[in-house]
């Protein structure tokens, strides 16, 4: 339908969760489907779009139809339709909370509406009824919270397979692992290909209440310390450096459920240089897009070249790939760690494969860096703003790798040439970003890097 296709083609671009911005597009086509025919009616449409490049990717895109404008979701318009030669007014159904409902009552029933099919785990109450609020925090994917008992994540892009963070949530259910918010369900979509695997379209866990997410909490305490002008980190009342510890433990709790649970495999004698090797192309590459890490390239490949004659024993497995502070909540009891699905602009297939540990330990120790400098950026002259931005980075990451060594994780504190690899990494990745993104913050991970690719 050429009127539904011109409606993306023009909406979907200033949309958080697109990620073809600034790309031309070649051509649109959508399928759809009606999941809910009351008031008001729900469609579903997968959009794909072929870009001029000659890729391509498929987003979903739930409507709710309206017979006349809703002012109240005036933010939410996607466009008019003539319908039998009347109008029909299309919302972002996400953005309707009269439109919400539908997708717990499909759950409890174990639906299959057209191509969709809904998946209940038998872990947990679902909300049936309640209507969703959604969250403004998203990025690439868009959540529901039902109630104070769930929260639905819908996967806008497709990609063929089981998501990650359905997968390991799933495989994680008989561990009972206190570190994690138990899956309620999951919806698929079949692809229309023959042969292709269904795509997951979304997943419903427990939701989290009176929870503060490890950023906020982080930085509350980085603020605390430079309003302290004459207060060392472990003298500040919001010294955050327990917590750090207790999250470390939590990170090796989760990552022992996750290999009891899932496939592991040691390294084999060649991986290292392989790891080592793919870091050296991500380098090469951001050099292009970053000349400013050119001063220190000598020194990462230097790091690298560590990382690849390292003998230190790696038993790959499942793990986060993409964690931080801002994937970790802080209950009354303990923290939890969300966001299973890894870094969602890899394929889905990369996030998938066997890793190691510690990369996900980089992933945490380069927020903490984050978390004590990000102030930095208002006042990047001030020489005691800096001592103590790394006193806390530095009390703070050896807090977490004591937790997590404690609790029987790998010990990375130490001399870890692949560890250092991996932060260096980390580090170039996101410089890369800042440079696209937020290029006032880019000083961040190139001061990390010449701590990093230092020789001393």
């Amino acid at each position: 339908m050429k009127q539904l296709t011109d409606l993306f083609q023009e909406w979907m671009p200033h949309q958080r969760w697109f990620g073809g911005k600034g790309r031309e597009w070649a051509d649109v086509t959508e399928d759809g489907f009606f999941l809910d025919r009351g008031n008001p009616v729900l469609s579903v449409h997968r959009v794909r779009v072929a870009y001029a490049d000659g890729a391509h990717e498929v987003y979903l895109v739930p409507l709710s139809w309206r017979d006349h404008p809703a002012d109240e979701l005036s933010s939410a318009f996607v466009g008019a339709v003539a319908n039998d030669g009347r109008e029909a007014y299309a919302y972002d159904a996400m953005r309707d909370r009269e439109a919400t409902a539908p997708w717990l009552i499909h759950l409890v029933n174990a639906s299959t509406v057209g191509p969709m099919h809904f998946h209940p785990s038998g872990a947990g109450y679902i909300p049936e009824g309640l209507p969703g609020d959604i969250l403004s925090t998203e990025q690439s994917n868009t959540s529901l919270v039902y109630g104070q008992e769930a929260i639905l994540k819908l996967f806008r892009r497709l990609e063929p397979g089981l998501n990650p963070d359905v997968e390991i949530l799933d495989a994680l259910r008989r561990s009972e692992n206190p570190h994690i918010a138990p899956l309620l369900g999951h919806i698929e979509i079949d692809d229309p290909e023959p042969g292709e695997a269904a795509a997951t379209v979304a997943m419903l866990q427990t939701f989290v209440p009176n929870a503060s997410d490890g950023w906020r909490l982080a930085t509350a305490s980085v603020r605390d310390l430079y309003a302290e002008g004459d207060l060392h980190a472990d003298e500040v009342g919001g010294d955050f450096a327990a917590e750090s510890e207790r999250l470390g433990a939590a990170t090796a709790s989760v990552h022992a459920d996750m290999a009891a649970a899932l496939p592991t495999e040691p390294a084999d004698a060649d991986w290292h240089a392989r790891v080592a090797g793919q870091m050296k192309e991500r380098l090469d590459a951001a050099i292009a897009v970053v000349p400013q890490l050119a001063e220190h390239a000598d020194g990462l490949r230097d790091v690298y070249a560590a990382a690849a004659e390292s003998t230190e024993p790696v038993v790959r497995q499942r793990v986060h790939g993409d964690l931080h502070l801002g994937q970790v909540l802080r209950t009354a009891t303990g923290w939890i760690v969300l966001d299973f699905e890894g870094e969602p602009a890899r394929p889905l297939a990369d996030r998938r494969q066997l890793d190691s540990p510690l990369r996900d330990v980089a992933g945490m120790l380069r927020s903490f860096d984050y978390a004590a400098r990000h102030m930095l950026v208002e006042q990047p002259g001030d020489p005691q703003r800096a001592y103590r931005a790394q006193e806390w980075a530095e009390r703070n990451r050896t807090a977490f790798c004591t937790g997590y060594s404690n609790a029987g994780g790998p010990v990375p504190c130490g001399e870890s040439p692949l560890l250092r690899a991996f932060e260096a990494d980390k580090a170039v990745y996101e410089c890369v970003y800042e440079a696209r993104n937020r290029p006032h913050w880019l000083m961040i991970p190139l001061n990390s890097l010449a701590r990093l690719s230092s020789r001393d």
